[in-house]
């Protein structure tokens, strides 16, 4: 592992995060979205994470080693949430159905909170690993010179 895989990876998280948090902050914004441009009501939006592995190194010792290792988070995509829509009733809604209920968007903003806070910490955690790193790898450089 060199020097900057530690920073790589942790520079990955910091992508990730910052995804997961722009989708919270779209899924607070229309909580209450009755209709989209693509009919219907809006639905809650969820990110995949996945391990992002790194390419095989070409070892010049072992060229028959096509190992891959850990290097990181990537976003595979953003899915619709499956959970069924909140139904309110209010029959005067221009969005209500013949029964006189409104759909409304399956999500809870406090849920969508507490997820907010759980990426913020992890982005944080992500930062402070990248300041460490660099502080390992200044020690390190300074040993060097000595």
């Amino acid at each position: 592992m060199s020097l900057y895989n530690s920073i790589e990876v942790s520079a990955s998280g910091l992508s990730a995060q910052r995804l997961a948090m722009d989708v919270i902050a779209n899924n607070i914004a229309n909580a209450n979205t009755t209709r989209t441009p693509e009919g219907g009501t809006f639905k809650r939006q969820l990110i995949v994470f996945g391990q992002k592995l790194e390419a095989p190194a070409s070892d010049t010792l072992n060229p028959t080693d096509q190992t891959t290792s850990q290097a990181g988070v990537e976003a595979l995509g953003i899915v619709s949430d499956p959970t069924p829509d909140r139904l309110v009733y209010d029959p005067q809604h221009p969005d209500a159905d013949a029964n006189g209920y409104v759909h409304y968007p399956n999500i809870e903003v406090v849920k969508e909170m507490v997820d907010m806070m759980a990426a913020s910490r992890a982005y944080e955690a992500n930062v402070t690993a990248i300041q460490e790193a660099r502080t390992m790898n200044s020690s390190a450089l300074s040993i060097l010179k000595a």
